[in-house]
């Protein structure tokens, strides 16, 4: 039998129950999806690739997520598919700058925010969900935009 959101989401909100680990997971669960995408985003493609603007394997990944959150949840589908092109246009954004190459901030940045996720994981006194079930990295940003689903009153 599946799992519905509520039922994933009071799962993964056992480990996350200590205001600090949620305020630190409000800011490193966005950044180390968006940065798990730049890393993807910056894999060489196929000749092929380059008919269809922006379509790369980060864009490629966005779709497969996007269409397991739609399967957990149409309405949260929605949710991360509107989060997932913003995070985009930040990657392709930050690539036109020429700032540095998107791997190597992506790079810093996954490590930076995995380092504040163990913290928080350490003052909550408890292990990190995807130890259990790697399906819960999924489940990390679907669970904040549930968050903000229910503060807007939107059901899922």
């Amino acid at each position: 039998m599946r799992k519905t959101a509520d039922q994933w989401f009071d799962e993964y909100g056992e480990s996350h129950r200590n205001p600090t680990n949620k305020a630190i997971h409000w800011i490193a669960v966005p950044v180390i999806f968006t940065t798990i995408i730049g890393l993807l985003w910056s894999i060489p493609t196929p000749a092929a690739f380059d008919r269809v603007p922006y379509l790369n394997w980060g864009t490629l990944a966005l779709v497969v997520t996007t269409l397991w959150y739609v399967r957990l949840s149409p309405a949260l589908g929605v949710g991360m598919a509107l989060f997932s092109v913003l995070m985009a246009l930040v990657i392709a954004g930050f690539e036109h700058t020429g700032l540095m190459p998107v791997w190597a901030a992506s790079i810093i940045l996954f490590v930076v925010s995995w380092v504040f996720q163990f913290i928080g994981h350490h003052i909550e006194g408890k292990k990190p969900s995807f130890f259990k079930d790697i399906q819960f990295l999924l489940i990390g940003p679907a669970w904040l935009m549930g968050f903000i689903y229910r503060s807007l009153g939107v059901r899922y």
